[in-house]
């Protein structure tokens, strides 16, 4: 084999820099479809939607008191998905048939609990598996109001026949350790899921680049004029604030952490960017923060992966009976 050989895949990556349909589940499922559609057709292998897609970002929250938002609490509760439910399991079927991988943000509901919501992302293979299922283990300032906390069980790099990925949400990429955990599986594309503060999320991105020695993806969320005048008819007081929020951005980077491709801000479209992993390769020699530019021996990083749940169930002692034979079956 010649030294030129290429080892690595090249991969064509979309980001989709678009609004959802505020709050309407079922619409924003189909508007996400039509979307992975449009992609496969452009040529895209992995197709990547922005934080909490379906069915909203609650930027309510950082407009209006809590006191005075209730129903928008209760609204965005109808209309958020169960890992394990029919939504979820539509967008699978989606990228079956289209032969893409996905990485989807939305609202997640719990089992446990009808109030419980996650700030949560899934990362779907081009067969319909899902091959990893995220959840932000900390809401970020005023999320609080909305979303519990995630855990670690999420902090998983798939190894595809496009590249070892992985992924953060938004403001965990301010977390150090998250991001090494990622590092230390190989990863060699990032995804970051964002919705404003263009300036930081643009060089928290190129430093895990750089960092990792890793391709990046930043696909922002997008308000509408639907969604904006939502909220302002809900509120009017919020809409000085709407007014003068900064539209996110997406754009992609490379292994230095130097944008590439194409890049959407301040209308709704799909940013591409064709990836060669091989050039994460090379930035290896000058330091491999997971390996030979690393001290092992000194610095040890424990991650408690165990999903989180509010019950441990132990088995019963002695022989159960035929109820709870039935009920276990259920």
């Amino acid at each position: 084999m010649s030294p030129s050989t290429k080892k690595l895949p090249t991969l064509r990556v979309a980001a989709c820099n678009v609004a959802p349909v505020f709050l309407d589940k079922e619409a924003t499922v189909s508007k996400t479809i039509s979307l992975i559609q449009s992609a496969a057709a452009n040529g895209a292998q992995l197709v990547v939607f922005p934080e909490t897609y379906i069915a909203a970002f609650p930027v309510w929250t950082a407009c209006t008191a809590p006191i005075d938002n209730h129903d928008l609490f209760i609204r965005l509760t109808e209309e958020s998905l169960y890992i394990d439910g029919p939504e979820i399991e539509i967008l699978r079927q989606t990228c079956r048939d289209h032969g893409v991988f996905a990485h989807i943000g939305f609202n997640e509901k719990s089992h446990a609990s009808v109030g419980c919501l996650w700030n949560a992302s899934v990362l779907i293979g081009d067969d319909g598996v899902i091959l990893n299922h995220h959840r932000k283990m900390v809401p970020t300032f005023y999320e609080k109001l909305i979303w519990a906390n995630g855990d670690a069980h999420g902090l998983h790099v798939a190894d595809t026949p496009i590249g070892k990925i992985g992924s953060l949400i938004c403001g965990e990429n301010t977390n150090p350790l998250a991001r090494f955990t990622l590092m230390a599986q190989g990863e060699q594309v990032h995804i970051r899921k964002n919705y404003d503060n263009v300036s930081a999320n643009r060089t928290r991105a190129a430093a895990h680049c750089f960092e990792a020695k890793a391709f990046g993806v930043l696909c922002a969320g997008y308000m509408d004029k639907a969604m904006r005048d939502f909220l302002v008819k809900h509120d009017p007081l919020c809409a000085e604030t709407l007014d003068a929020a900064q539209q996110g951005v997406s754009l992609f980077l490379d292994p230095t952490g130097a944008q590439i491709g194409d890049q959407v801000c301040g209308q709704e479209g799909i940013a591409y960017a064709d990836f060669d992993l091989n050039a994460c390769v090379e930035p290896k020699q000058y330091h491999d923060v997971v390996g030979g530019y690393q001290r092992l021996d000194i610095f040890n990083l424990t991650v408690n992966r165990d999903r989180q749940e509010p019950v441990t169930w132990k088995s019963d002692l002695g022989t159960p009976s035929s109820n709870d034979q039935k009920r276990r079956a259920v």
